[in-house]
C-alpha cells in the first residue's frame, strides 16, 4: 500500500476519534449546558463548535485552490456572545466535519506534495492536515473538559475511566490476542 495512503487513512481515523468525542459529548448536553459560559472571557461550547465549523469550513472549501482562510469568514464573530438551539450547534459541527472529510476523502497521493496557502502562507498539504490535526484536537478537548465540568458526578468517561486502566489493558490484550 502506499505510504500517502496509509497517511491519508490514519489521518481520517485519528480525525473521526476526535469527532466521535464530541458528538457524545454534544449529545449528552442539553441547549442550556451547549451555550453555558463560565465567565465573560471563556467560551461556550456552542462558541467553540461555531469556532471549529468555522474554521473546517473556510480550510477544507476548495482546499487545494484558494486560500484557506476565505473572505467570506468571519473568525471574531464565532467568538460573540449569542446562544444557538442544540439542533443548529450539532448542524453546525456537522457541517464542518463533512467538509473536511469529503476533502481528505478527495485527496489523491500526489496532492500531498502540493503546496496550498492559508492567511498567505505557503504550506504543504501534509504540514496543512498535520496543522488541523493539532488545532481541532485543542478545542474538542475544550468541549469535552466543559461538559465534563457540566456533569459532574453524572458524566460518564469516554475512554479509560479512572481506575480503570489495568481492566482497559487487560480486555485489549485478550482483544488483540
Amino acid at each position: 500500500m502506499p505510504v500517502a495512503k496509509i497517511y491519508l487513512d490514519s489521518i481520517k481515523k485519528r480525525f473521526l476519534t476526535y469527532k466521535v468525542l464530541g458528538d457524545k459529548t454534544l449529545e449528552r448536553l442539553n441547549e442550556q449546558q451547549l451555550n453555558w459560559q463560565p465567565d465573560e472571557y471563556s467560551n461556550s461550547i456552542h462558541q467553540v463548535v461555531k469556532h471549529i465549523s468555522g474554521n473546517m469550513l473556510s480550510r477544507w472549501t476548495d482546499f487545494l485552490s484558494s486560500d484557506g482562510e476565505k473572505p467570506w469568514r468571519n473568525r471574531d464573530t464565532e467568538f460573540e456572545d449569542g446562544t444557538a438551539a442544540k439542533a443548529d450547534i450539532i448542524a453546525a459541527w456537522e457541517k464542518g466535519w463533512q467538509c473536511m472529510m469529503q476533502t481528505l476523502d478527495s485527496l489523491q497521493d500526489t496532492d500531498l506534495e502540493k503546496t496550498i496557502t492559508i492567511r498567505t502562507e505557503p504550506l504543504i498539504v501534509i504540514d496543512a492536515i498535520n496543522r488541523q490535526l493539532a488545532h481541532i484536537p485543542y478545542h474538542v478537548g475544550q468541549i469535552v473538559y466543559i461538559g465534563k465540568m457540566l456533569l459532574k458526578d453524572q458524566w460518564e468517561s469516554l475512554s479509560i475511566p479512572k481506575g480503570g486502566s489495568e481492566t482497559f489493558n487487560r480486555e485489549m490484550a485478550k482483544k488483540n490476542n
